[in-house]
Formats: structure tokens, C-alpha cells, sequence
């Protein structure tokens, strides 16, 4: 049973990854006349999200909207040649979620944060996209670690 709920609950936050992504989704698109915080407060609102993925959600999105400069700052810092704002909407997405649970969340191995952002770049980004946030966030676990 403690294996079959710890499976449910490893389920629950990879699916609130995808709601954050979601949230950051419609944050962007608003070219700043949201906060991060209404944004998530929006999209919980208007979509049904089961309740056993708003709490990881929710901390998620605490973190990011209170650590962005620092999260932001050690992703540029590990990013050659590129800037964040040149990225596509959904792999900046998957690279601020990522460091930012690398970055924020003790709690959380950074290896897992990046291999849940790598399924996300797979499901979510381009063809270049896996490779590139692998890179990337390996670099920022290197750094913080």
C-alpha cells in the first residue's frame, strides 16, 4: 500500500509540472498584467484540476514567483550563446520550472527535477528541446549543487 501511494503521489507532481507549465503558459501571454500568482489563481479557477496536484502546484508556483530573479540568473548563467527571452515559450517554461525546483526545493533530488523537465521538453517541445534542457539544467544542478 505505502509503495502504491508513493507511485500516486510521484504521478500527482508530474502532473502538476504540466499544470505549471500550463499556468506559466498563460502568465507569458499576458505580457506582464498578471502576476504569476493570478495567473495560477485563473487557470485553477477555470480548469479542473484534481486536488491532489494543487498543493505541489501551488509550491511550484511560490517558489518560482518569489526566487525568479535567482532562478533566472543561474539559467542565463548556464546558457551559452542563448538568452532566455530567445527561447520558445514552453522551453522557457520547462527550464524555469526545472531550476527552480533544482534551485529552491532541497527536498526534491536535482536529478529528478531534471528528468521530469526532460519528459516535459519531450511531450511538450521541439525536436531540440530534451537535448537542450538536459544541458541546460544539468549545467544549473552542477552550479547550485
Amino acid at each position: 500500500m505505502n509503495q502504491s501511494l508513493d507511485r500516486h503521489r510521484r504521478r500527482d507532481r508530474t502532473r502538476s509540472r504540466a499544470w505549471f507549465l500550463q499556468v506559466h503558459y498563460r502568465w507569458e501571454a499576458e505580457g506582464g498584467a498578471l502576476t504569476f500568482s493570478e495567473a495560477l489563481a485563473a487557470t485553477v479557477e477555470q480548469r479542473l484540476i484534481a486536488p491532489g496536484r494543487i498543493d505541489y502546484l501551488k509550491r511550484l508556483a511560490q517558489e518560482f514567483e518569489d526566487n525568479r530573479g535567482r532562478v533566472e540568473e543561474t539559467i542565463s548563467a548556464c546558457m551559452d550563446n542563448w538568452r532566455l527571452e530567445r527561447l520558445s515559450v514552453m522551453d522557457r517554461g520547462i527550464l524555469r520550472l526545472g531550476a527552480t525546483e533544482i534551485v529552491c526545493l532541497s527536498d526534491l533530488p536535482g536529478k529528478v527535477a531534471i528528468q521530469e523537465a526532460v519528459r516535459l521538453a519531450e511531450r511538450y517541445g521541439g525536436s531540440e528541446s530534451p537535448r537542450f534542457v538536459n544541458g541546460v539544467l544539468d549545467a544549473v544542478f552542477r552550479k547550485v549543487g
